[in-house]
């Protein structure tokens, strides 16, 4: 009969030790230190899974970093994200400085003796929208995922943290006859000075189906009116890509091209909110943004049975057209509607019935 110590363990194996409740607890050496931990449980072939696993763990540590502090790991991080965009070096460094401000058990802690809980706490203390608190899991995760490439943790206490579902958005999206309305409304305001420009941009927008920032750095060398093509940049992916001249556009086109050289810009101004804002309200029309132009263009185009990798294509995604898929699902099932009707035991109209040579 195995001897049970005075507190209560028995010695069941090379490590491990089996508690008088039945709990198998492991007990070793690692860089130096001895390190105790709990198992986590009744089965003996598990235990000694666990305790290899542990082993495995322990070993990948840096001992000569255990201990850096929270805040040191903060500081640490912050360097390596010095080449993203400035907008993302602020977000990060705002919840990085949340981080070591607001820490339950202090930004001194070593970053080893930090616990999952730990992580729960702080992310609890703030009641942020969803959101807000998946970019806060995000940066929190990075921060730890950067302790573990350095070894100075084996597991992350934020690893078990997930991403929550952002709810569906209600997107306004003006119909093509409410955007022909904004537009006259607009060139009718005889009191504003840009009043044509402004229409001439919201216009644009509509019938192109680009979003502000890539119409307001459109230059008159990024359209071949001869091509039939414009050239732009989408700024959200930083990617180029060509729309053809949709024949709906073309006349606004070729007039803001008239008299321009290659350098000048095609738009007098870069942004139409004021006046678009001040159409919706004369009109009492619901509160579009620049953006519902895209999403009218989108949804027009997919009501006249366009595909929608074309349409994805010319919005330029990469992704064969999911995202619209996704996003557009309400008006994909009326034009699934439409198109199932063409589904007919009957020759369609367009076919020509060829007879076999005699």
């Amino acid at each position: 009969m195995k001897k049970i110590d005075k507190n209560g363990f028995v010695k069941v194996g090379p490590c491990l030790f089996r508690y008088r409740n039945g709990t198998y607890y492991g007990r070793f050496k690692a860089g130096g230190k001895e390190i105790r931990c709990s198992l986590e449980t009744t089965d003996r072939k598990l235990a000694e899974r666990n305790l290899a696993r542990k082993k495995e763990e322990e070993a990948q540590i840096d001992r000569s970093q255990g201990k850096l502090t929270l805040a040191e790991l903060c500081d640490r991080y912050l360097k390596t994200v010095q080449h993203q965009k400035p907008k993302t070096i602020e977000r990060k460094s705002f919840i990085v400085g949340r981080i070591k401000n607001d820490w339950p058990i202090g930004k001194l802690t070593q970053v080893g003796k930090i616990k999952p809980s730990d992580v729960d706490v702080w992310l609890s203390s703030y009641g942020f929208g969803t959101a807000s608190r998946n970019l806060h899991i995000s940066c929190v995760k990075e921060v730890f995922a950067l302790a573990l490439r350095d070894r100075i943790i084996a597991v992350s206490p934020a690893a078990h943290l997930r991403s929550s579902k952002r709810a569906k958005p209600i997107r306004l999206t003006p119909t093509y006859s409410q955007f022909k309305a904004i537009i006259a409304d607009v060139r009718a305001q005889q009191f504003n000075a840009d009043a044509r420009d402004s229409a001439d941009f919201l216009e644009f927008l509509g019938l192109v189906g680009v979003g502000q920032a890539e119409a307001a750095s459109l230059k008159r060398s990024d359209v071949d009116l001869d091509g039939g093509l414009i050239i732009t940049f989408r700024h959200k992916t930083a990617t180029g890509f060509s729309i053809p001249i949709f024949p709906q556009a073309r006349p606004l086109l070729e007039r803001l091209c008239e008299g321009k050289s290659n350098d000048e810009s095609i738009f007098e101004i870069r942004d139409a909110k004021k006046a678009l804002a001040g159409a919706w309200r004369r009109l009492q029309l619901p509160p579009f943004s620049q953006r519902s132009l895209r999403r009218m263009f989108i949804t027009r185009a997919i009501e006249k049975g366009i595909d929608v990798k074309v349409i994805a294509e010319w919005q330029g995604h990469k992704d064969g057209g999911k995202l619209i898929l996704d996003t557009y699902s309400h008006v994909n099932r009326v034009h699934s509607q439409r198109m199932a009707q063409l589904l007919t035991l009957e020759p369609p109209d367009n076919v020509i019935q060829l007879t076999a040579a005699v």
